[in-house]
C-alpha cells in the first residue's frame, strides 16, 4: 500500500504541472485582460499596473514565476482585490464550499442508498418502478431551474426558508437540497444496479438457503458488495458536487469557492482562477486515492496496482 500511495503522489505532479500549464496559457489566450473596465483606464496608469503585477515581463518569465510560486501554494495577490491573497481567498472561501457539499452528498447517500436498495429487492415492481423515475426526474433537472423554483415555492410563496444568503441553519436548507437532487438520483441508480448484480451471486442464494432473513441478507451480506459502483463514484463526486456548487452558489449567493472562480473568469482575475483551479485539481487526486484505497478494503478481491 505504502508504494501504490508513494506511486500516486509522484504521478500527482506532472498531472498538475499540465494543468497549470494549460490554465495559465489559455488564461492568456482569451480576449481581454485584468485591467480592462467600462471606462478605459490612462495608458500610463495601466502601464504601472502591469508592472507592478509583473504583466509586463516576457510571457515565459510570468509562466516561471508562477510555477515557482504555485509550488509554495504563493499564488500572489487578486488582480481585482489587491489587497487580498489568492491564498486567503481560498482558504477563506473552500470551508464554505465544503460544508455545502459535504451535506448535499451526505444527504445523497442517506437517501440513494435506501432508494437504490429497495428498487434492486423489488425489481420491476411498483416500488422499482417509482424509484427509478423519480431518480430519472432529479438527473432531468438542472440546478438552475430547481432552485429558482424552490426559491419561488418555500420562500416567496409559503416564507418557509430564507431565500439566499449563508447565515444559519434555514439558510441552508435550499441550497442543500438543490445541489443534493441530482446526486441523489446517481447512487440511487448506482445501488439499484450493483445490487442486482450482487443478488444473483451465488453466496447470496446460499445465505437464503441456510434460512437468514431477507433483511440480514440483502444488509449485511449484498450490501458491501453491493455499493461499490458507489464508492468508485464517491471520488469524483465529491469534486463534482463541490465544484458544481458554481451554479447554487451564484443562485443563492453563497460565499464559497465557485462564486470566486466565476468571478475570476469574468475579471480576467489570472491568479485566482489559476489558484482555484490548482486547488481544486490537486483536491480531486487526493479524493481519488482515497477512494482507491477504500475500494481494496470493501472488495478484498481488489488489488492495489
Amino acid at each position: 500500500m505504502t508504494t501504490f500511495v508513494l506511486r500516486r503522489v509522484l504521478l500527482m505532479i506532472p498531472t498538475l504541472w499540465v494543468i497549470a500549464t494549460l490554465t495559465f496559457f489559455l488564461m492568456r489566450l482569451a480576449p481581454g485582460g485584468p485591467f480592462l473596465a467600462e471606462k478605459d483606464i490612462p495608458a500610463a496608469a495601466k502601464a504601472q499596473l502591469e508592472k507592478a503585477y509583473g504583466l509586463d515581463r516576457p510571457l515565459h518569465e510570468q509562466y516561471w514565476r508562477f510555477l515557482s510560486g504555485a509550488v509554495r501554494l504563493d499564488f500572489g495577490p487578486s488582480y481585482k482585490y489587491p489587497a487580498r491573497q489568492v491564498r486567503e481567498i481560498i482558504f477563506e472561501a473552500f470551508p464554505v464550499s465544503l460544508e455545502l457539499g459535504g451535506w448535499a452528498l451526505l444527504i445523497a447517500l442517506a437517501i440513494g442508498i435506501p432508494i437504490g436498495v429497495a428498487a434492486a429487492v423489488k425489481q420491476n415492481t411498483g416500488t422499482d418502478h417509482v424509484a427509478m423515475g423519480a431518480a430519472l426526474a432529479g438527473v432531468s433537472i438542472p440546478n438552475f431551474v430547481l432552485g429558482p423554483a424552490l426559491v419561488l415555492g418555500l420562500s416567496l410563496t409559503w416564507f418557509l426558508l430564507p431565500p439566499a444568503l449563508w447565515e444559519g441553519p434555514q439558510s441552508r436548507v435550499l441550497p442543500v437540497l438543490t445541489l443534493s437532487t441530482a446526486y441523489v438520483a446517481y447512487i440511487a441508480r448506482l445501488t439499484r444496479g450493483g445490487m442486482l448484480e450482487v443478488l444473483r451471486q451465488d453466496y447470496i442464494r446460499t445465505a437464503r438457503a441456510k434460512g437468514l432473513s431477507e433483511g440480514t441478507v440483502v444488509y449485511k451480506h449484498a450490501l458491501k458488495l453491493g455499493i461499490l459502483p458507489v464508492v468508485s463514484y464517491l471520488g469524483p463526486a465529491t469534486a463534482r458536487v463541490i465544484m458544481g456548487s458554481i451554479v447554487v452558489e451564484s443562485i443563492f449567493a453563497v460565499p464559497g469557492l465557485g462564486r470566486h472562480l466565476v468571478n475570476g473568469a469574468f475579471n480576467r482575475d489570472y491568479t485566482v482562477v489559476l489558484g482555484v483551479v490548482l486547488f481544486y485539481a490537486g483536491f480531486l487526486m487526493v479524493l481519488n486515492l482515497l477512494v482507491d484505497l477504500a475500494y481494496t478494503r470493501l472488495d478484498p478481491r481488489v488489488e492495489l496496482g
